[in-house]
């Protein structure tokens, strides 16, 4: 039987959805098909967001449609018939999992004792263990419960779910007072103390960016109009709003960071002073300006506002100025799938304040035999997060490579030093909403380290003539700049090449940190993440055709990448031939290099020359091969040539919707890492993780 858990409140907004992403992802780990199950759906006219997101994160294969059990309507005509509906929908959703999600209702209906029951009496016929969110936040004025308040509802609401019989789990009290973690869990633990079993209390911090709506939100909220700005700031959160309808030297006291401003159209005078304040280091960055009143800009305003060339978000509507922050006031932030910011956040915080393996424990969940993509990663990161090794990332100016850092900051995955001018990073920083704060940040033109850089490298390139005037000028590109901190251990590793050619990036490498005493080349392999397993490919990315002495390497240094990964090695040495079937100089070239790997690495299990079917498929291996240890279970597929193996790990990349995962260098005496030009945040996090890795290993 599926593992089932039941998620659940007494009221609406305590953010109960930010916990289902974190069960979800949480039991994602560990098991193949996780789904979601919504037995009441929030809205009859939309579709249920916080649905769609989560199915965004399920690895199970259903629809939205199917995941949904019945309306409020259907409850308020006949609650029994309704639980019978939600219980034969159930039925079928977890015929297609291995645990499922299931996310009570949102209180957008009733909102009383009364839904929370009906909650609980779907809990106990489905069998699911309720995980009971309480909120920290008072839903009337929005104040900050008291431990003992707390202690109060949660007697009140485990009495509501005995009374069903339905099975507690745990409770996560969120949104909680920061200051008093300790004190609330404490206090509603004491109000089980006559439970016949333990249950666990986890507290999770009030925090001021998962409630805050987005900038975007707001102008929807308010039928505004974008003006002028960059889009791509519409995704910050606004921490505040502040109406700016004095004269300015009363307006400027009032700014505050992240807030949107309110302004009457009709105040140009209002509207320059507050742009000139937002770009001001001396006054708070703000998230936008809204417009009010339907009032035109005048051209000469319009012109003075271009010539400023701000980013900041300006936006107009037809409203006036009491109906606009009302409007602002009442709109609630939400965790949406366009929000990584807060995404990567409420994962943060789940991940930091929920014992997430007590919690496996607890719902008995045994794990998988296989390895998903979402298994790959989060093992990734967890395995970089153990070590906190530094990496240094080059390209500063790139918003990817902003948002990773948050990202991997967020998630302590790494310590990071970031390469640019600090004033112009983390301004860029702080308008996309990004916390960058604990981030070094270096300019490539420091005199001290500029220095050091250029008698170190002009040092190590004596040979090769270089002055050490010559050595100043280089050592200011970002990519040397980088790998002279990595040579010199102000760095465990570099990661570079969203801005750059795998050349600018491998050059400096090869040039100082040079590649480790038994290897002749430096290569790379990508990490194939199948839907069930992980393979490793190589070369795809670096030797264009190398010689059977080269091919050798390259599997050998393979076999250790895959073992880094926890990838048990079994190499297939590919060629358009299997065996002694096939003769010609590709496929001698294979056959030497093999019994090269075979005499250097006895150790490793290893044919060639195979063909691709032959290496990954057992029935094929079964006739061509039978007698091997590899053919049919290999891990590790050394391709003849870059052609082969570029080409092969596209095909299978697009082909099965595999997730690629490189290109991981490999052979240097330090780890230095390149990325695609159309490298996504996830592929800067995936990379810099497995830099990490591959530094705590070296």
């Amino acid at each position: 039987m599926p593992t089932r858990i039941y998620i659940t409140s007494a009221e609406g907004n305590t953010g109960k959805s930010t916990i289902a992403l974190g069960v979800l992802e949480t039991l994602a780990r560990g098991v193949k098909r996780v789904g979601v199950f919504r037995p009441i759906a929030r809205s009859t006219t939309e579709r249920d967001y916080v649905l769609e997101l989560l199915l965004l994160h399920a690895t199970a294969d259903l629809s939205y449609e199917e995941c949904i059990g019945v309306t409020y309507d259907r409850v308020h005509s006949d609650p029994d018939a309704a639980l019978t509906d939600i219980v034969a929908r159930f039925a079928a959703v977890e015929q297609a999992c291995d645990a499922v999600v299931i996310l009570g209702s949102d209180f957008t209906d009733v909102g009383s004792p009364t839904e929370l029951s009906y909650n609980a009496r779907i809990a106990a016929n489905l069998g699911a263990p309720v995980l009971l969110v309480l909120g920290g936040r008072r839903t009337a004025g929005e104040g900050a419960r008291t431990p003992d308040d707390l202690r109060q509802v949660a007697e009140l609401t485990t009495a509501e779910l005995r009374h069903e019989h339905a099975g507690l789990l745990a409770v996560v009290v969120n949104r909680a007072d920061p200051s008093q973690l300790e004190q609330i869990a404490a206090s509603v633990t004491s109000s089980f103390e006559n439970a016949s079993q333990a249950v666990p209390v986890w507290s999770i911090p009030e925090n001021p960016f998962l409630v805050a709506p987005s900038v975007a939100a707001l102008l929807e909220a308010t039928d505004s109009r974008l003006l002028s700005g960059d889009e791509s700031l519409l995704d910050r959160e606004a921490l505040g709003v502040v109406v700016a309808a004095m004269s300015m030297e009363n307006v400027l006291p009032r700014l505050i960071e992240g807030a949107v401003v309110v302004v009457p159209g009709d105040r140009s005078d209002v509207l320059v002073g507050t742009l000139l304040a937002h770009a001001s280091e001396t006054f708070p960055s703000l998230s936008g300006l809204i417009l009010n009143g339907g009032f035109e800009l005048a051209p000469a305003v319009e012109k003075l506002i271009s010539g400023l060339r701000s980013s900041l978000p300006i936006a107009t509507n037809d409203l006036g100025t009491f109906d606009t922050a009302r409007r602002i006031t009442q709109t609630r932030g939400r965790l949406a799938a366009d929000s990584p910011r807060k995404l990567e956040l409420a994962r943060a915080l789940f991940d930091e304040h929920v014992d997430a393996d007590d919690l496996l424990r607890r719902l008995e969940v045994n794990p998988s035999s296989v390895v998903t993509p979402l298994m790959f990663e989060y093992q990734l990161l967890e395995r970089a997060r153990e070590h906190s090794k530094h990496i240094v990332l080059p390209e500063g100016g790139d918003d990817r490579i902003l948002r990773a850092a948050h990202s991997l900051l967020q998630r302590k995955v790494a310590r990071l030093t970031i390469l640019g001018e600090e004033a112009t990073v983390r301004a860029r920083a702080t308008e996309l909403g990004l916390d960058l704060s604990e981030a070094s940040v270096i300019s490539t033109f420091d005199p001290e380290l500029r220095q050091r850089f250029a008698e170190e490298y002009a040092r190590v390139r004596a040979a090769k003539g270089i002055t050490l005037g010559q050595a100043s000028d280089t050592v200011t590109d970002g990519s040397y700049f980088g790998t002279m901190m990595v040579h010199l251990g102000l760095a465990d590793g570099m990661v570079s090449g969203a801005q750059h050619t795998t050349a600018n990036t491998i050059r400096p490498a090869f040039e100082i940190i040079k590649t480790k005493p038994d290897v002749s080349v430096v290569s790379s392999v990508f990490l194939m993440a199948l839907a069930d397993r992980v393979l490793v490919y190589g070369d795809c990315a670096v030797v264009p055709d190398p010689t059977a002495e080269q091919l050798a390497d390259i599997a050998i240094s393979a076999s250790r990448t895959a073992t880094q990964f926890g990838i048990e090695p079994r190499v297939a040495m590919l060629s358009y031939s299997t065996g002694e079937s096939g003769s010609g100089a590709d496929v001698d070239k294979v056959r030497t290099a093999t019994a090269l790997v075979r005499s250097r690495a006895p150790e490793l299990l290893v044919e060639g020359p195979i063909q691709y079917d032959a290496a990954a498929d057992a029935t094929v291996a079964a006739a061509k091969m039978p007698d091997s240890a590899v053919a049919g279970r290999a891990t590790v597929f050394i391709f003849p040539d870059l052609n082969t193996g570029n080409n092969t790990y596209k095909a299978v990349q697009r082909s099965s919707g595999a997730l690629a995962i490189g290109p991981v260098l490999q052979g240097l005496n330090k780890p230095i890492n390149d990325l695609s030009r159309g490298a996504l945040v996830r592929d800067i996090v995936n990379t810099v993780a497995i830099t990490a890795i591959q530094a705590a290993a070296s």
